[in-house]
């Protein structure tokens, strides 16, 4: 009877080589994990302790280590001031994404990028916004203030020394929402481009109504108060002027006139002053 024979010296071999094998893979692969670690340490310290990575200089014009591209009514000290922090240090240790931020919270920013220019400069690129009309903004005392106000519905504080061809609007105010304001904006500028080369003669255009826009327009010396409506602007606006003659002609005194059904003028002044 023959007897039963265990496993040959070699399979137990190959059983006890593989779980060893598994765990010295697995060793291999921890230490060249660690490895990676310090040497990623060592690179970051590197970045962080050199000199050579420092951003020079202190906030000012002149600064030499930020380069900022793109203004021309931005505050250039207000987007250096912004890096006030980073001088001295390495620009490995920036934090773009709240610089970026902080930028994007300054007047006239409509965007921003923040980049590394190695070893040790930053460029930032700046994207204006661009006004789209004057604002008159009521303050205290029956007195009123310019601003500037883009088609977002961002106000602006006026530039020193810049010039703009832009319409005055009336109607809107810092404690207005956004949304509020853009909508009202958003009004007046269809209505420029409706009217076209006619939109140069307007003094002035009060969106305080988005849906009865008003505009002044000076007619032979007169500052004569239009009520448009929301719609036709170009159709109703050219036709007072063709029967403007003849409207002086029978209303001398009328200076507001509402144009809001398109075949019917109708003098506002005249219509209360003869009650």
């Amino acid at each position: 009877m023959s007897r039963k024979q265990g496993p040959s010296t070699e399979a137990r071999m190959r059983g006890w080589r593989t779980p060893l094998g598994y765990a010295l893979s697995v060793l291999a692969i921890l230490l060249v994990i660690a490895g990676g670690g310090f040497i990623r340490y060592r690179i970051e310290q590197f970045l962080i302790s050199s000199p050579r990575f420092w951003l020079p200089g202190e906030p000012g014009e002149s600064t030499p280590g930020i380069e900022v591209q793109g203004i021309a009514h931005a505050s250039r000290q207000k987007i250096l001031n912004v890096f006030f922090a980073d001088y001295g240090r390495s620009v490995f240790l920036m934090p773009l994404a709240e610089r970026r931020k902080a930028l994007m919270a300054l007047d006239w920013v409509k965007d921003a990028t923040v980049s590394r220019l190695w070893p040790n400069h930053v460029v930032v690129r700046i994207i204006e916004r661009t006004p789209v009309a004057f604002v008159r903004i009521p303050t205290e005392g029956g007195m009123f203030r310019i601003a500037l106000i883009d088609a977002e519905g961002i106000l602006l504080d006026p530039p020193p020394k810049a010039r703009f061809s832009l319409p005055v609007l009336t109607g809107i105010s810092p404690g207005q929402s956004l949304a509020m304001r853009k909508e009202r904006v958003q009004v007046a500028l269809r209505l420029v481009r409706e009217i076209g080369a006619l939109a140069d003669k307007l003094s002035e255009i009060d969106v305080l109504d988005p849906e009865n826009v008003k505009v002044t327009q000076p007619v032979e010396g007169r500052a004569l108060t239009l009520m448009l409506g929301d719609r036709n602007f170009l159709s109703r606006l050219q036709n007072f002027l063709n029967h403007y003659v003849e409207i002086r002609r029978r209303l001398e005194r009328a200076t507001t006139f509402d144009l809001r059904l398109d075949d019917r003028i109708t003098a506002i002044e005249e219509a209360d002053s003869s009650g």
